[in-house]
């Protein structure tokens, strides 16, 4: 496999560049975070009536860890909550070129684990279980059709799959335009290169955030939403809000163009390395951990990264070895102690509610997420009770571990 020819490129985000305003001077909701998550539940709440939304980006719309994901959509996971917000979000996006005429290039070849040992097997079993009770197709595979349904795949070591056909992979960018766009018609705005830099309570007994401190100044609001990503435990800190998040850098590359046909091809995880690869366009795109975690908020690409991806790409898919990478970039996951999001209003802060912490499924989710949260902030009930997502969950019920995590 050969060396990239641009070794700094990230996905382009600038259908949503003229998306921004100057920074109002007060506003009912202000969102901190222009990713899918914050332009998801922007919209949300402006299609509830709620006006004066402002969302504020550090950057520009979509260029944090949505505009870096892989893109993978799907609803294989081990905890019903993830379940139901992740085929939430695939029903949203199945739909999403006609309810915000934009194509957002869905391909829904299925997602396809590969499982090597007897207790991974039994945990996909009974995850296959749960998710075909909620009315998924998820089934489990043989080897025989494992090898049937990816023939790039060395089965050697492997003893089965799990597999769901309407799982697949779209374009993060387009959701992230598709979503800014509309919500600015219903009246939000979004301000770009806005850092958040602290908050106001002007004395409050009652602990509320009134203002959220910016480098472009100071605006008022009744409540705050943190949709930050990676960032949102710092964040969370300037408010004394605990967010236990933390930034856990991974690593992509995409091909060159391939000479053999790909419109079937799943998007394939080897689970136990999280080695994955999927079609993008006329070539393919690779990931895997870094040899050594890195915890911090480093999204660099790594010169010795590829190494170890040729070295999955060898064990586990090597007919692919031979492909020409074109380009690659880092983003950053956004880790919780058990994997599993941030979703509720703080208690020690009132009107200050959270978004965060989906440890890799948060672009999948934020369609979703988005709907949740503004019904949460509207006093209204979510199709799905996400109460167990509540941070609180640390010190009282103890961590709900997601099983599914790449």
């Amino acid at each position: 496999m050969e060396s990239p020819t641009a070794s700094t490129t990230t996905p382009n985000t600038d259908g949503v560049l003229d998306t921004t305003r100057a920074l109002p001077a007060e506003a009912s909701v202000v969102i901190i975070g222009a990713g899918v998550m914050g332009a998801a539940i922007a919209y949300h709440l402006a299609e509830r009536g709620v006006s004066d939304i402002v969302i504020v980006e550090r950057d520009t719309p979509g260029a944090g860890s949505t505009s870096k994901a892989a893109g993978g959509v799907r609803c294989q996971f081990s905890d019903e909550v993830n379940i139901a917000l992740a085929a939430r979000g695939l029903e949203v996006l199945r739909n999403f070129e006609t309810d915000f005429g934009v194509d957002i290039d869905l391909v829904s070849n299925g997602y396809l684990f590969l499982l090597d040992n007897d207790d991974d097997v039994r945990a996909f079993t009974d995850n296959v279980a749960l998710q075909q009770r909620m009315g998924l197709d998820s089934r489990m595979l043989t080897l025989a059709e494992v090898a049937e349904l990816a023939p790039f795949v060395n089965t050697e070591g492997l003893i089965a799959g799990a597999f769901n056909p309407g799982d697949g992979h779209c374009t993060p960018e387009a959701v992230v335009a598709g979503f800014v766009t509309a919500a600015r018609e219903r009246g939000v705005t979004v301000v770009k290169n806005c850092e958040v830099a602290g908050f106001d309570t002007d004395g409050r007994t009652d602990r509320r955030a009134t203002s959220v401190i910016t480098n472009q100044g100071p605006i008022s609001c009744e409540q705050v939403v943190v949709a930050a990503g990676a960032w949102s435990g710092p964040i969370g800190d300037m408010a004394g809000v605990d967010l236990p998040v933390k930034p856990l850098r991974r690593e992509i590359m995409v091909s060159e163009p391939v000479d053999f046909d790909t419109s079937r091809m799943p998007f394939t995880i080897d689970f136990s390395t999280s080695y994955y690869v999927h079609p993008e366009g006329s070539g393919l795109l690779f990931g895997c951990p870094d040899e050594v975690d890195d915890w911090s908020f480093n999204d660099k690409r790594d010169p010795n990264w590829l190494a170890t991806l040729a070295e999955h790409i060898e064990a586990r898919t090597p007919e692919l070895g031979e492909v020409e990478a074109k380009h690659g970039w880092a983003g950053l996951y956004e880790m919780t102690p058990d994997h599993n999001a941030l979703i509720g209003e703080a208690e020690e802060r009132p009107g200050f509610f959270y978004a965060c912490g989906f440890s890799g499924h948060g672009f999948l989710m934020g369609p979703a997420v988005g709907e949740v949260v503004a019904d949460l902030m509207t006093g209204r009930a979510p199709f799905v009770d996400v109460a167990a997502m509540d941070k609180r969950r640390f010190a009282t019920t103890g961590l709900r571990k997601e099983l599914n995590v790449i």
